[in-house]
């Protein structure tokens, strides 16, 4: 568990500035394999005249090179939706095991009335499942694998939140 959302965000803008510094986009692989990799690169504004208005579209530069100011600041929300889709992919999966119906929309789960109480429980068990591995230690490491000539900062301090604990939480998800 982090210490400071703050410091983590620092974290990850840091990083990820440092690795498109590298000429390479961003890229990472979720707790369940997907390989993500953000696709920013410099763009050019282009004119198109009409006969009503002149539009501005912009085009990507010949070379692709990288946007790190984009790869920078798109990267910790993008990084922290990959985990909230990995998160609802690990429980869809376990209800779909124990038969009970599930839908979603983004961060929002649904099913039926009676099955409530069993997705809560699933809810927590597969985030508890999920953050039990050190989630930023294992990004660092493959950022560093990805970069092997560039040294990532250390990790901002961890507390000491046992992850379980969310299993007996009366208000973990809404």
């Amino acid at each position: 568990a982090v210490v400071s959302t703050q410091s983590t965000g620092e974290w990850l803008n840091t990083a990820a500035y440092e690795f498109a510094g590298t000429g390479a986009p961003v890229s990472w692989t979720t707790p369940l394999g997907l390989f993500c990799v953000q696709p920013y690169t410099k763009e050019k504004q282009q004119r198109v005249h009409t006969s009503l208005q002149t539009l501005k579209k912009l085009v990507p530069t010949p070379t692709m090179d990288v946007n790190k100011r984009k790869q920078r600041t798109a990267f910790p929300p993008n990084f922290v939706h990959s985990q909230d889709s990995t998160h609802m992919l690990m429980t869809a999966i376990k209800c779909h095991q124990q038969g009970i119906p599930f839908a979603a929309v983004h961060d929002s789960f649904w099913t039926l009335p009676a099955h409530v109480g069993r997705m809560n429980d699933i809810l927590r068990d597969q985030f508890a499942i999920m953050y039990s591995y050190d989630v930023l230690k294992n990004l660092k490491k493959s950022f560093e694998k990805s970069c092997p000539d560039h040294s990532f900062a250390e990790l901002p301090a961890s507390g000491k939140l046992d992850i379980n604990s969310v299993k007996d939480s009366d208000y973990f998800f809404s």
